[in-house]
Parts: C-alpha cells; sequence; structure tokens
C-alpha cells in the first residue's frame, strides 16, 4: 500500500512539474506571437475571435496534433530498422550495426537542418493545412514550372521562417528522411568505416535526399509534369516509395558495389556463402516495429486529421504488407524447401515499401496485388544481386531500391480515380493506366527513371571519391575481428562469448569483387 502511495505522490509531482514547464514555454510563444506581425494564425490564441475563427483554428490545431503523432510513430520506426539490421548481421559486429542506426539520426537530423530542408522544401508554397501562410516560396528554376531546388528556410531561419507550421513541418519532414539514411546503413554493414559513415551521412540528409525530394515533393519539375506537359497529375508518391525508400536503397546498392563483399561472402567461383544474422527473432521484432510506425508513416501524410482517407491508406498498407510477407515465404519454401524466416520479414517490409506511394490512390485489392508482386521482387532482387556478387547483408536494395521503384509504378497502373483532385495543381483525382490515364503512368515511369539515375550517378561519385580521399572500408583484421572490437571498443556479448567466436572464424582469404584501387583495407 505504501508503494502505491509512493507511486502516486511521484505522479503527481511530475504532472505539477510538466503544467508549470508547459506555462514557461506557452507564455513566449503567445507574448510573441502577439508581438509579431509576421506569425500565421496558428500560433494565436485560439480563443479570440469570432467563432468561425474558433472553429478555423481548432481545425489547424487537429491537423497539427495529426503530423506531430505521424512523426512520432515514423521516429519510432528507428528502433524497428535498429533491431532489423542487428539481427541480419553477425553478432560479433552488432554493437556497430546498431551505432550507425542510432548515430544517423543525430548527424542527418543536423544536415537537414542545416541546409536539406531548404533545399527540399524552401519553394513549396502554401502548407494549407497547417495554416496555410504562403512562407516557403523561394526556389531555382531553370523555366517557369521547371524547379530544381528550394532556396529558402535555411537552418530554420529567414524572413517568417519562425513559424509554427513551418517548423512542424519539419519536424514531420527530418523523420522520413532519416528513414532514408538508415537503409544504407544495412546494406554496408559489416565492412564500413564508422568515420566513413558519419560523412555519408552528411552527404544524404543535406543533399542527396533533399534535391531529389524537391522535384517530388517541394513543387520541383517532377510534380509539374502533369501542369507543364500534361501526364495526369505529374509524378505522384503519397508517402515515399520513391521519395525514402528507393532513394535509400539505390544508395546502399551503389555504396554496395563501391565497398565491395564482405569476406567469405563468395568463393573463388563467385558462388554465395551464407553468412547468418546471429539473432532472426530480434529481427522480426524489428520488423513488427516498422509495421506498427508505418502506419504513421503513409496515413498521416495526408498531413490533415480531418481527411478521412486515411482509413483506405491504413487498411491498404497493412494488406500489402501481409500479401508480401505470405508470397515470400512460399516463394522460399518452394525453391529451398523451407519457409525462410528472414525472407518472410523482409517480404512484409516489401510490401509496405511498394504500398507507400499508391496506398492513398488504389481500390484495396489492388493493394494486395501490389503486395503480391512486391514479394517475388524481393525475392527475386536478392537472387540477383547475389548473382552479380554484391553483398547486400540485410536485403536493403532489393527490399527498399527495387520495391520502391515498383511502388511509384503501381500508382501510374492501379489509381482508380477516387482521390487526390487538385494533386500538383491539376483538376481531377488521380488516374492509372488501367482506368485510363497512360499519361499518369508515364509520368510515373518518367520519375522511376530519373530517380534511380540521379541516386545512383550521384552516390556512385560520392562514394567512389570518399573511397579514394578517405577509405570507407575497415581493414581485412578488423573485419575478421569483429567491427564492435575496433570501432567501437565494446562488444554487444560477455568478453566469453567474443573470445570465442575470434577463435571460431579464422581469417578467410579474400574472396570476390573488390573495390578497384580503393584505399579502404590500407
Amino acid at each position: 500500500m505504501g508503494s502505491i502511495n509512493k507511486n502516486w505522490k511521484i505522479l503527481v509531482m511530475l504532472a505539477i512539474l510538466l503544467a508549470v514547464l508547459l506555462v514557461i514555454m506557452v507564455g513566449p510563444i503567445k507574448a510573441r506571437a502577439d508581438s509579431s506581425g509576421e506569425q500565421t494564425g496558428t500560433s494565436q490564441d485560439l480563443g479570440e475571435g469570432s467563432l468561425e475563427d474558433q472553429v478555423g483554428h481548432n481545425k489547424i490545431a487537429i491537423n497539427f496534433m495529426w503530423v506531430f503523432l505521424g512523426a512520432i510513430l515514423v521516429f519510432f520506426m528507428q528502433a524497428g530498422f535498429a533491431m532489423v539490421e542487428t539481427g541480419f548481421t553477425q553478432e560479433r559486429n552488432a554493437v556497430h550495426v546498431m551505432m550507425t542506426n542510432f548515430t544517423i539520426f543525430a548527424v542527418g537530423t543536423l544536415g537537414y537542418f542545416l541546409v536539406g530542408y531548404a533545399l527540399m522544401f524552401g519553394g513549396v508554397g502554401q502548407l494549407l493545412t497547417l495554416g496555410g501562410s504562403e512562407i516557403m516560396n523561394a526556389k531555382l528554376e531553370v523555366a517557369k514550372g521547371w524547379s530544381l531546388f528550394g532556396l529558402k528556410g535555411f537552418a530554420l531561419s529567414g524572413t517568417g521562417v519562425y513559424d509554427v507550421g513551418i517548423f512542424l513541418f519539419f519536424l514531420f519532414q527530418v523523420v522520413f528522411m532519416d528513414t532514408a539514411a538508415t537503409i544504407v546503413t544495412g546494406g554496408l554493414a559489416e565492412r564500413w568505416k564508422f568515420k566513413a559513415f558519419l560523412v555519408y551521412g552528411v552527404f544524404m540528409s543535406a543533399i542527396l535526399y533533399p534535391v531529389f525530394g524537391h522535384w517530388v515533393w517541394g513543387g520541383g519539375w517532377l510534380s509539374q509534369l502533369g501542369a507543364n506537359v500534361n501526364l495526369g497529375h505529374g509524378f505522384v508518391d503519397f508517402a515515399g516509395s520513391s521519395v525514402v525508400h528507393a532513394v535509400g536503397g539505390l544508395c546502399a546498392l551503389a555504396g554496395i558495389y563501391v565497398i565491395g563483399p564482405r569476406m567469405g561472402r563468395f568463393d573463388k567461383e563467385g558462388k554465395p556463402r551464407a553468412i547468418p544474422g546471429h539473432n532472426i527473432p530480434i529481427a522480426i521484432v524489428g520488423v513488427i516495429i516498422l509495421v506498427f510506425g508505418w502506419f504513421g508513416f503513409n496515413s498521416a501524410s495526408t498531413l490533415s486529421g480531418q481527411d478521412l482517407r486515411f482509413a483506405i491508406v491504413a487498411v491498404n498498407t497493412l494488406l500489402a504488407a501481409c500479401a508480401g510477407s505470405l508470397t515470400a515465404m512460399f516463394f522460399m519454401w518452394k525453391k529451398f524447401g523451407k519457409p525462410d524466416p528472414s525472407m518472410t520479414a523482409n517480404g512484409m517490409l516489401a510490401g509496405l515499401v511498394a504500398i507507400t506511394a499508391p496506398c492513398a490512390f488504389v481500390p484495396s485489392w489492388a493493394a494486395i496485388v501490389i503486395g503480391i508482386i512486391a514479394g517475388f521482387v524481393v525475392c527475386g532482387g536478392v537472387l540477383l544481386l547475389e548473382r552479380w556478387r554484391l553483398d547486400d547483408p540485410v536485403g536493403a536494395v532489393a527490399v527498399h531500391g527495387f520495391n520502391g521503384l515498383w511502388g511509384v509504378l503501381a500508382v501510374g497502373l492501379f489509381a482508380d480515380g477516387t482521390y487526390g483532385s487538385g494533386l500538383n495543381g491539376v483538376d481531377g483525382a488521380v488516374r492509372g493506366l488501367f482506368f485510363g490515364d497512360a499519361g499518369q503512368f508515364l509520368a510515373q515511369a518518367i520519375g522511376a527513371v530519373a530517380c534511380a539515375a540521379f541516386v545512383l550517378g550521384l552516390s556512385l561519385l560520392f562514394f567512389r571519391l570518399q573511397d579514394r580521399i578517405q577509405g570507407i572500408r575497415v581493414s581485412p583484421q578488423e573485419e575478421v575481428d569483429g567491427l564492435d572490437v575496433h570501432e567501437m571498443g565494446v562488444s554487444a556479448y560477455d568478453s566469453g562469448t567474443q573470445l570465442h567466436l575470434g577463435l571460431s572464424h579464422p581469417e578467410p582469404e579474400w574472396e570476390g569483387r573488390r573495390p578497384r584501387k580503393s584505399r579502404s583495407s590500407a
């Protein structure tokens, strides 16, 4: 009884402390809103004005809470990615893999804050559901309607940028950026120098992701293919199959090509040899966390808590995930005689990635079809990479890269004309090829090609230059001993286990393709 009373006292004290902090925080915000003519209506006192004004403020407040909920759900996906990638890799590298997944958020957030957000959304225009003021209004255009990147909002500063709607939108977008950035940590796992990884984090968050993201979500040229050249609604990607997943997956493909396969992954004839992950159960738990977060990833991309289409988005997300998982399971069961747990998990992720672009635009039966195809794509993609002697420890390229591109093409096929009216400045709802609009499919195909060309080209250039200047791969001895020992100075497990692992993994010969003229092992 005494412990219960003690717990209640603690809870009451915490509640009082939170209330005091809230008063302290709200006071300056309100005072600044009252004294500044540049603040949007969203930062004003909701209790003032006419009944109509109050209703309008309440609608914006609902949208704010909806977007904030989505942001924290997507942030929690970071735990899922960390568990998936760590479980799919070897235990002597567990801390290193966890550390890359943990640190990428810190590096990426600062890079996106300083540069990336402005490049991506500096010219996005009005955020109608978050206040409606046209604050982010500067972008570089090669011609009217053909924008390359934004020019306003660097370090969340500049005229009018100190606005609650702009700040909330940054929070929502930075967690999406981090999703793209963390995909690459799995593809290059178990042989990537931590110092090189940190430099990559700046490249992804400040340059690669924001520039392509502007083309699609920031009012850039791909989004305007409908308004400019009458191709449907332009390139459409509702929640990021291309902007987030294909960018991350294809960047990983470029990095994998440059860094080369892990030691012992392929024999002298080039035949693949399995390097099993050390904890498949924890990887599967990670996938469950990712599914949970994905409901925020896709549904909150409406940017409005009043857009009830989110119910269809959520159901389509779930259906595609389940269809992809079962397809991959049965495919591997048929081909290899066992229902491979790791590929079953990756099949679910593949379905999620593929439905992320079309989730708001397609009927439920199409979501299942999209998920089934995604399951085949991820299995075929993994086998194809092995044939090419490219080593992806977690399946990042097949899950995110290949299925990200499939997802945006699926919009151009299955969009049924029930949603998206006015999107990208085009009247009427979004329709795909199977529902009468071949132009939409052509826009999606152009976007997919542009994504692959831009991301692969720039990423290959970056990784090659970084490898030449800095070196991106650890030495053979460090790889054999484990990156936890040499790079982190701490192991995930007890020292006896680590000693046993060191003795049980004799140094193999270098086999398979290595990066040309690489300084990584010097």
